[in-house]
């Protein structure tokens, strides 16, 4: 679904509801130099619906490397596992800062981090430097 498929009404909930930042990492939409996007937590190609319940703020990266994917591999038990949904779960019961790092502490989470590539270094001295002075939560 493009951008002008969502009406303006829902996306300004959307992002007001997320507080402008990522429901992935975090990032807030000001700290970086491309729109957030909003995403299908289940995808439109996977029966997802363009209602509030199914939507969530992404930061391009996390959109990108989400995609249309509803599952990936747990790395540490090599399982199928699902990815984090913002909707039904709380962020901080399947992921923890360390160091700007986002760590996933369940199967659940370490899927989200490696599927969105969460902890690629370059995001990481991003977190780091936006936390050196107060725009990212501190770990």
């Amino acid at each position: 679904m493009s951008r002008s498929q969502i009406p303006a009404t829902l996306r300004h909930f959307v992002y007001q509801r997320a507080k402008g930042k990522c429901e992935y990492c975090l990032i807030h939409e000001d700290d970086t130099p491309f729109t957030h996007h909003i995403d299908h937590i289940i995808p439109i190609r996977h029966n997802g619906q363009t209602i509030r319940e199914n939507l969530a703020l992404a930061c391009p990266e996390c959109n990108w490397n989400k995609g249309t994917d509803l599952t990936t591999f747990d790395p540490l038990k090599d399982e199928i596992t699902l990815l984090f949904n913002p909707r039904n779960q709380a962020w901080n019961e399947h992921f923890r800062l360390e160091n700007a790092r986002i760590i996933g502490i369940t199967p659940v989470g370490r899927a989200t981090e490696f599927l969105l590539r969460l902890n690629d270094p370059a995001r990481i001295t991003e977190r780091r430097a936006l936390s050196a002075v107060g725009r990212y939560p501190k770990t």
